[in-house]
């Protein structure tokens, strides 16, 4: 009981530690560039304190629970031996955890509502939900084929940078193509299907898989997988705003 107070102590610790230099530049720019007293200092405490929980308690649940959990299904369905059924998977940990990314609903939404305001889509609420859903699907469907392509890579050993280079060309090519409404959309989608949720299982499930497979390194061979999940979303926003 002693010893996991005492690590969950340290690991509050090193959360404060990291926010340190936030906090530090908020409160240098507020008070000496701005020269102005925080507004409601005490609920900006109170806030800063709940970050700092939130964010030990988030890093604890992922050591305790998704990366062993990703490490254990990843090596169950390399030992199953049934390729159809790991490609399924990775597929469908893409597509779920994508499609319930906070960060990607926030940005669905504000997209949807700009797309309103200037004229692009029918400015009422069914019009900007039905928009901001396909956008999220459209970006699920990417992270989840963008999965099974790097899944596949690590079975077969296929060096990362030749595809993450012919997808940046492919990403370059179709830009042109793309309204200009949805470039900067798709950009940023690349980005905010990697955060909280699809991250940790995600990055478990490529390390789990590398350390299974016999031949594999988990330094060259599991790492990767963000990078497809993030450069997919672009592709696949640019033809969704081709298409519609």
């Amino acid at each position: 009981m002693i010893g996991a107070f005492s690590g969950f102590l340290r690991l509050l610790v090193g959360s404060a530690r990291d926010l340190l230099p936030i906090v530090l530049t908020v409160a240098f720019f507020q008070i000496v560039v701005l020269q102005q007293p925080f507004p409601n200092l005490g609920e900006v405490f109170v806030g800063v304190i709940f970050v700092v929980v939130g964010l030990t308690l988030f890093i604890q649940g992922l050591e305790m629970g998704l990366f062993p959990l990703g490490d254990d299904m990843a090596e169950a369905f390399a030992r199953k031996g049934s390729l159809l059924a790991l490609l399924s998977f990775a597929f469908c940990l893409g597509f779920g955890t994508t499609v319930a990314e906070p960060s990607l609903i926030a940005v669905s939404a504000e997209a949807a509502k700009v797309a309103a305001e200037a004229g692009v889509i029918l400015s009422t609420v069914e019009a900007r939900q039905s928009y901001a859903d396909n956008l999220r699907l459209v970006v699920a469907l990417s992270v989840g084929l963008a999965l099974v392509v790097g899944v596949f890579r690590i079975l077969k050993g296929w060096p990362i940078h030749y595809l993450i280079i012919g997808g940046y060309l492919l990403v370059i090519a179709i830009t042109p193509l793309a309204p200009e409404e949805i470039i900067g959309i798709a950009y940023d989608a690349g980005g905010v299907t990697t955060s909280t949720i699809t991250v940790p299982l995600v990055t478990a499930l490529g390390v789990g898989l590398a350390q299974t497979i016999r031949g594999r390194n988990p330094m060259t061979d599991g790492f990767g997988l963000i990078a497809f999940a993030s450069l997919t979303p672009m592709i696949f926003v640019m033809i969704f705003g081709i298409l519609v």
